[in-house]
């Protein structure tokens, strides 16, 4: 395959990639909280060398996710809960701790607060349980969980220094790696409220449709390489 046959096959490789991005930001439209990604484009130079013109590829070598907050709407349920501000809720889940903006929680069958998965939520490090009889169950801004009976903790909040360094594992569960957790500065709680998901739709729609006419004029491209190149071999071998 000729230099113009592989530039035509990475811009397909990297445009089917980002149409596969694109579907799934627009699957999670009505996602809580989920936050849309997209392909950050690079290009590549190769074959540079002495009376070698470089040949410039595309490649795909990260990922971008918007960290713009999703519309806030009003559900009234005591445990659901949004974040105002940057941060994460942190729940502790069999594979380690995971940290989510999905702030529809539940109680269990023994009273504790868990996601809609059934994994705990953390407060000051450890479960949340609510008495089997209580009555109201109130968040204030600060995060902190209580009813009629008193406090039972304070939700924890934390940021990172780089959040694009989160890695999504499950919904909207993200794994933090190595990554040191912090203590949200500046954030609040809003209970009975929930974060949609921050996805445009008309925008993803919009890309959708310009990436799929960029590939089908790559593809379009190769087809007329290819048939270029056969129609070359057979008039050398007609010559001969």
């Amino acid at each position: 395959m000729e230099n113009s046959g592989y530039v035509a096959l990475s811009r397909q490789v990297t445009l089917r990639r980002q149409m596969e991005m694109i579907a799934n930001n627009l699957a999670n439209m009505n996602t809580t909280a989920y936050r849309s990604e997209q392909i950050l484009f690079r290009e590549f130079l190769s074959g540079k060398g002495e009376g070698r013109a470089a040949v410039s590829f595309v490649r795909d070598p990260a990922q971008l996710r918007d960290l713009s907050m999703g519309p806030m709407s009003s559900t009234g349920a005591a445990l659901d809960v949004a974040i105002d501000g940057p941060g994460y809720f942190v729940i502790d889940t069999p594979q380690g701790p995971r940290y989510t903006r999905d702030g529809h929680f539940k109680l269990d069958d023994q009273g504790q607060v868990t996601t809609a998965a059934g994994d705990p939520v953390l407060a000051g490090g450890g479960p949340i349980f609510v008495p089997i009889d209580a009555k109201d169950i109130q968040i204030a801004r600060d995060g902190t969980v209580s009813t009629e009976q008193g406090e039972l903790g304070r939700l924890d909040i934390v940021t990172f220094d780089n959040e694009q360094l989160l890695k999504r594992v499950r919904g909207n569960a993200y794994d933090a790696g190595e990554a040191t957790a912090n203590a949200a500065i500046g954030s609040e709680v809003v209970q009975g409220m929930l974060e949609a998901s921050n996805v445009q739709g008309v925008g993803e729609m919009t890309r959708l449709i310009e990436t799929l006419r960029s590939y089908q004029s790559a593809k379009r491209f190769a087809e007329q390489e290819h048939e270029r190149q056969r129609r070359a071999i057979q008039s050398l071998i007609q010559t001969n």
